[in-house]
């Protein structure tokens, strides 16, 4: 009978199949706990979601808080002045992109009209060979789609999914409030359990992904910015209507890189040419593709570039996995995640030595991390 002692197991483990065996076994632990990790955020998509935001949000404002706590302004008092600040610019904008729909959606809502007749009369007279009966059916089949209890049941969805909005707006304006005041003391609460030398590297791994985080969001505001002014100008001359709101929604999908201006654009164009035919949206999608290179080849490198120190192939990757795992709001979490990761791994490996350390808290002593909201990430 073979020898089936602790030597004989020891060898079974300890061959190259064995550690083999090992690894895996270990790979499929991690996986498994990782699994479980991201069941219970998606479970808690509203609180992890609301954190995140504000997080991104208060490394960006953090700068104004900090220049009015060096001109000696309480904590409290720097903190509500930036935040409501930045509340009362988004209350103005959209105050003047409704009333900006409001004054122009009828004479909008007649041009679609026009605009659908006229794509009717040439399906019909076209070269296509439509007839009126297929018309028809298309209508009666949209007819029954807005009336399908698959449609209604998505616009009770979607009703829920505003009331979370509402939930999760009201949670990240406190959520912010606390990152601004309190953010060093909240990351030196989280860093407790750990030693002095892993607290140091905490602390610069903080500082560090407080800057990158802050540097791409102002970076890519100001990219959004041009983006928005450029095109929202050219739709004004052009005499589209809705062109301030439109020139907003071209400002947020600059915040998703790559593709979001361009699909931000494509429905400018759209809104163009049922407005003002198809002379005016070819127009419009020359100037959206002459805005885009400039972004593409000038803006972006210049601006984010350093901020991120991704590779555009890194980029494309983040952004494809976060609206894979989470839609609209992975796409736009999804690139500064990644570079707050990029950016910790690089502090991570990076010497700990006397002149490094100095280098990271010189801003504490000025005062700046002691208001540091993402070293709380």
């Amino acid at each position: 009978m073979a020898d089936r002692g602790p030597g004989s197991q020891r060898t079974l483990w300890s061959d190259g199949l064995g550690r083999v065996a090992t690894r895996s076994a270990q790979s499929l632990i991690v996986l498994a706990l990782v699994a479980c990790v991201v069941f219970a955020l998606t479970q808690l998509r509203l609180v992890v979601v609301t954190v995140l935001i504000a997080t991104i949000v208060a490394a960006a404002v953090n700068p104004v808080v900090h220049f009015l706590r060096e001109h000696r302004w309480p904590a409290g008092l720097a903190t509500w002045t930036a935040l409501l600040a930045g509340l009362g610019t988004l209350g103005g904008v959209i105050w003047l992109v409704g009333r900006g729909i409001r004054d122009e959606w009828g004479e909008l809502v007649d041009q679609a009209s026009q605009g659908i007749d006229q794509l009717e009369e040439f399906l019909l007279e076209g070269p296509l060979d439509i007839s009126e009966q297929q018309i028809a059916d298309a209508r009666e089949a949209g007819t029954d789609l807005l009336t399908s209890e698959g449609f209604q049941s998505g616009a009770v969805a979607g009703a829920t999914a505003a009331v979370e909005v509402i939930a999760g707006l009201l949670l990240g304006i406190v959520v912010l409030f606390f990152l601004l005041r309190d953010g060093r003391r909240i990351s030196e609460f989280l860093i407790t359990p750990l030693d002095e030398r892993r607290k140091e590297r905490a602390r610069r791994i903080g500082n560090q992904s407080t800057d990158v985080l802050g540097r791409y969001v102002r970076g890519t505001a100001i990219v959004a910015l041009v983006d928005a002014v450029v095109i929202g100008v050219a739709l004004m001359i052009l005499g589209v209507p809705l062109a301030l709101p439109l020139a907003t929604i071209v400002f947020l999908g600059a915040f998703v890189p790559i593709v979001g201006a361009t699909v931000a654009g494509t429905f400018a164009a759209l809104v163009a040419l049922v407005a003002e035919g198809p002379l005016t949206a070819l127009i419009v999608v020359i100037v959206v593709i002459a805005v885009n290179q400039l972004e593409g080849d000038l803006l972006a490198p210049v601006v984010i570039g350093k901020a991120l120190s991704l590779h555009p192939l890194a980029i494309l990757l983040a952004l494809t996995a976060g609206t894979i795992l989470a839609g609209i709001l992975g796409a736009l979490l999804a690139v500064p995640i990644a570079a707050v990761a990029w950016a910790a791994v690089k502090e991570w490996h990076a010497p700990a030595d006397d002149e490094h350390s100095e280098a990271h808290e010189e801003p504490d002593e000025r005062g700046s991390a002691e208001d540091s909201p993402a070293a709380a990430i």
